[in-house]
């Protein structure tokens, strides 16, 4: 069952690339969220994408939007590439069970194994405002997150 917008984004715990738990109402009443669903660490596209919102991060929003990137792969993993490639945002594992959260959000891809390139943009109060689900292959496009930020 896809999450889609005008819905209330199911609240969600995982462990980050540090091993502390991170909650998405942790965020309610403070800040909008930019959920990123990708494949894999270390992947050419998914590097890609996530170096880009690291670099543009200042100019998605400043103080008022939290990032919180979640692939299947281990905290471990996560933690190596976010020391590689000095991400400041969240890496979030949805390792177990097995892409349990990406499921709840519909961007699960159950044949690959691995979450879709999906993007939620929650608002403080926990809403769905925008989203965008591309296939695996795909990259999303920053621009399009800006402008739906700055709609908010």
């Amino acid at each position: 069952m896809a999450v889609e917008v005008g819905d209330a984004a199911p609240d969600f715990e995982l462990k980050d690339q540090h091993g502390t738990p991170v909650r998405l109402s942790d965020f309610q009443g403070r800040k909008n969220v930019v959920l990123v669903f990708y494949p894999l660490a270390f992947s050419g596209v998914c590097t890609g994408e996530l170096c880009e919102i690291r670099d543009e991060l200042p100019t998605l929003g400043g103080d008022d939007v939290q990032v919180l990137a979640v692939s299947v792969d281990s905290m471990f993993a996560l933690r190596t590439w976010a020391d590689q490639e000095k991400y400041q945002f969240p890496l979030l594992a949805d390792f177990w069970p097995h892409g349990g959260t990406a499921q709840r959000y519909g961007v699960f891809d159950e044949e690959r194994g691995v979450a879709e390139r999906g993007t939620f943009i929650i608002d403080t109060e926990g809403v769905v405002r925008w989203k965008v689900v591309n296939a695996v292959a795909d990259a999303r496009d920053l621009a399009e997150y800006r402008k739906a930020l700055a709609e908010l």
